[in-house]
């Protein structure tokens, strides 16, 4: 269903009405003046030229900002280096002009690199909250070598860097130091219809040799939240409306490597489509795209998943990257342990064809196309926030003219109302997902699947504690075949023989629920959260969220302390302790565990972090250990952890991180290496160089239930497996200018192993002895043997901004995959050999789009 057309309608009437008057706060009287955190914008009657100058006349005439402080690592201290930043505005633009004196220009620190990526050198920061909601905002950066960087800011602190807006800036070095000057266009912002404008507003430096970040007004970080600690920017009159319309059209063509029975072949594509942007109000944005190509995106990295969950990976297409803030609606989720689960998991719009594997279809696209997708984003004049997402992808025929994936649309709307100032909201959220099944689906396929959720979030008075919580409720739809494998499925696992929970094959629907509520202290050097969580067993939300775990509950607690001050050895230090509990719905314990942590930052900027987990403590059992059997005891597992940071200053930067555990009563354990060394060179190239081993023994790695076809019964299997892995993680990225970059991305990686010792769980798989847990099991057949599972993974990306908003990507991508039954006998160096005579999947790809701002 398409929620944009009729949400749009709605809300379009709202949209145009005036934002209420903003009234100052009252607050206590005080015998000396506190400091000043609002700053009177004047207006440009002429442009300044952006070129990092301060000779125009607007900048002679604007008062300057010099009260910045040190807020980080020390809160209120004195900046090394004085700062003065001043601010203009015409109907159209802010300007902003920021001098960073320096007595050594030739000591500022500062890297040639693409949009959008992070470099250790010096930096200037802008912070806008144009709503002056003190809950959303928009950030600009930029460093001495003009590199910039933009950001959305969601729910106080949260920084999404996909959102990418249409912006000037300017930077120069001088005698005196930097100089960075910004033209922020009026219309890559949202605002309200009044006549006056107050927007919330931070500037921020980052002293990158000296380790100092200092701000106006300044930022604590010991007090929660950061739009709602932003300063003011007052005298912004009569605004022009932004223009309401953006487009970038694209055209794409793509050469692929296709593999058929006869031989090796290529696929020549051309494609057109493009990306819109419509504003419906100031404050109201509708964002289009018509049948999308991402290609130009860096590939997903190599994993071996030998656990019952899917594997999570991060979305990387703009289009859904870029505001996913608002959509958020996160589940089993707390400042203990989260796993990204979540009611919107947008990588399932447009994921391969999910029946390409049942139906034997080896040629069938890696991604399904998405025929159009659209967005409805913005905030009303009270308050209330609102999100709408649409998306509809294609039919995808196999071999055979087997339906491998269905036409289906996937729907979301979030609504969030702030209250108090942003100190409280509610709101809601509710997912639709709708296939069009046909026969060759329908028995796999769910046919729908809704989710409707509520959640609150409450900061008391004084701003240092906060309670939140939520309520979720699921409902999904389809034949009996499709819902049987979903009570099968490792989310649910209702066929367990020992839970209680009624496998049923004739249904046709499941629904559940799932609740949260979490207390927490948000300020302070000293701050944590306890939190409780529930999920029903039916609770499933998959079809466009993230769920590993239906039929559990939790209760989980965190204190934290926190050292902000510069000391003779340390800039930072925290200390972290952390306590947690599972247990199924019916009571069952999962797991008890006890962690400890600390983070120390030096004073030469290098920094160690370590920490241990003492889990399974007291008697707990595992519920998806036999894959669908009964719960199995298990023993206590100890599991630390250290790493530490070299300097970033520095051309050369070393990283090493280890982490090992040890189970099963020492049967069991694994440790893994994983050094880093990035580079630096001649202030332009960028490179990183990372390394993964790992060696693992497993006393009983699941194998999975085998059924006899004569007695009927149900073999629940185990192995000793002893695998070994290897990734190497490589990227060169060399900027030819801030606007026109070459990246590289490469990655080998091998995983093999070797099963033995076959066992099956016994009789009694909650003894308290670990022999006692198994029998021996004699069929042959039943020991896989082992693996040898090699895949490589590449993007060549060239980037040009060749005019703002428009961009041109030159893509070459190559893919390597194989596997065999066996381990082998040869080592690293000649399973990667081997790698590389795999057949490889080459795909090359031009890109070309054009922003129209009309």
């Amino acid at each position: 269903m398409i929620f944009g057309l009729p949400l749009l309608a709605a809300v379009t009437f709202a949209a145009q009405a005036p934002d209420p008057p903003q009234r100052p706060a009252a607050g206590p009287l005080h015998l000396t003046p506190p400091p000043v955190t609002s700053v009177a914008a004047i207006r440009a009657l002429r442009p300044p030229v952006i070129d990092g100058r301060d000779d125009d006349a607007v900048w002679r005439n604007a008062v300057p900002i010099t009260a910045f402080q040190e807020w980080r690592p020390s809160e209120g201290g004195p900046p090394k280096l004085p700062t003065e930043a001043k601010i203009a505005y015409d109907a159209g633009n802010l300007y902003v002009f920021v001098r960073c004196f320096d007595p050594h220009p030739d000591s500022i620190i500062t890297v040639l690199a693409r949009r959008d990526y992070f470099t250790p050198s010096d930096m200037v920061w802008l912070f806008l909250d144009s709503y002056h909601d003190r809950r959303t905002g928009y950030e600009f950066g930029v460093n001495p070598s003009g590199v910039k960087l933009d950001a959305q800011i969601y729910n106080d602190g949260n920084e999404d860097f996909a959102w990418d807006a249409v912006w000037d800036v300017a930077t120069h070095v001088d005698s005196l130091g930097w100089t960075a000057e910004f033209r922020i266009p009026l219309s890559q912002l949202r605002y309200g219809r009044q006549k006056n404008h107050t927007f919330g507003f931070t500037v921020d430096r980052d002293i990158y040799r000296y380790s100092q970040r200092v701000s106006w007004p300044l930022f604590r970080q010991s007090k929660a939240g950061f739009v709602s600690q932003f300063g003011e920017i007052s005298g912004l009159d009569d605004l022009e409306a932004p223009r309401r319309l953006e487009a970038a059209p694209y055209v794409v063509t793509k050469n692929v490597s296709e593999f058929t029975s006869t031989g090796i072949g290529r696929t020549q594509d051309a494609t057109i489509g493009g990306d819109l942007k419509y504003r419906v109000a100031s404050n109201l944005t509708l964002d289009a795209t018509l049948n999308p190509d991402f290609g130009q995106v860096e590939a997903d990295p190599a994993v071996l998943n030998l656990t019952a969950f899917e594997t999570f990976f991060n979305e990387q297409r703009p289009f859904f990257v870029a505001g996913r803030g608002l959509f958020q609606f996160d589940v089993n989720c707390n400042d203990v342990n989260c796993n990204s689960e979540g009611l919107v998991y947008s990588r399932r719009i447009g994921r391969a064809p999910e029946l390409a594997g049942t139906y034997s279809d080896t040629t069938s696209p890696a991604f399904t196309r998405i025929l159009g997708a659209a967005k409805l984003t913005g905030r009303m004049p009270g308050g209330l926030m609102i999100g709408a997402l649409d998306a509809v992808t294609e039919h995808v025929t196999g071999v055979g003219g087997a339906t491998i994936e269905p036409t289906t649309n996937y729907g979301v709307v979030r609504l969030r109302q702030d209250l108090r100032g942003g100190e409280s909201s509610v709101g809601g959220i509710i997912t639709t997902v709708d296939r069009n099944n046909d026969a060759f689906t329908s028995p796999y396929l769910r046919t729908s699947a809704y989710v409707g959720a509520t959640d609150f979030r409450h900061r008391f008075p004084g701003g240092k504690w906060e309670i939140n919580g939520s309520l979720d409720l699921s409902h999904v739809s389809g034949s009996a075949q499709a819902i049987a494998a979903t009570q099968r499925d490792a989310v649910h696992y209702y066929q367990r023989p020992d839970a209680g929970l009624g496998f049923d094959s004739t249904r046709t629907s499941l629904s559940g629920d799932a609740e949260e509520l979490q207390f927490s202290k948000v300020s302070g050097n000293v701050i944590g959260q306890t939190s409780y969580q529930r999920r029903s067993p039916g609770f499933e939300i998959n079809d466009l969220g993230y769920l590993q775990r239906a039929d559990q509950q939790s209760w989980s607690t965190w204190v934290g302390f926190f050292d902000r001050k510069r000391r003779a050895l340390t800039q930072r230090f925290q200390w972290n302790f952390n306590w947690w509990q599972y247990w199924t719905t019916a009571g069952l314990p999962e797991e008890r565990a006890f962690n400890t942590n600390t983070h120390t930052t030096f004073t030469n900027t290098w920094s160690f972090h370590t920490g241990f987990t003492l889990g399974q403590l007291g008697g707990t059992y595992c519920y998806s250990c036999a894959r669908g059997g009964p719960a199995v005891r298990q023993d206590h597992y100890f599991a630390p952890w250290a790493g530490l940071n070299g300097d970033d200053r520095k051309a050369i930067v070393p990283y090493f991180w280890v982490q090992g555990s040890r189970s099963d009563g020492g049967r069991s354990h694994y440790i893994n290496l994983m050094p880093e060394v990035d580079f630096k060179l001649a202030s332009r190239i960028t490179a990183a160089v990372i390394p993964s081993y790992t060696r693992a023994t497993s006393a009983v790695q699941p194998l999975g239930p085998v059924t006899d076809t004569t007695t009927r019964l149900t073999r629940y299997l185990f192995a000793h497996l002893e695998q070994k892995q290897l990734g190497v993680t490589m990227r060169v990225t060399y900027p030819f200018t801030a606007n026109a970059t070459l990246q590289v991305y490469a990655q080998p990686f091998v995983s093999k192993g070797t099963y033995s010792d076959v066992r099956q769980l016994s009789a009694t798989p909650r003894a308290a002895n670990f022999a006692s847990r198994y029998d021996a099991d004699t069929v042959a057949g039943d020991n896989p043997g082992g693996f040898n599972y090699k895949q490589f993974r590449s993007n060549v990306v060239f980037r040009w901004e060749y005019k703002p908003g428009s961009t041109l990507f030159l893509v070459w991508s190559q893919g390597r995959q194989g596997s065999t039954g066996v381990e082998g006998t040869r080592g690293f160096g000649g399973d990667i050999g081997d790698l590389f005579n795999l057949r490889p999947d080459n795909s090359f790809l031009v890109k070309m789009s054009y922003w129209i701002n009309r």
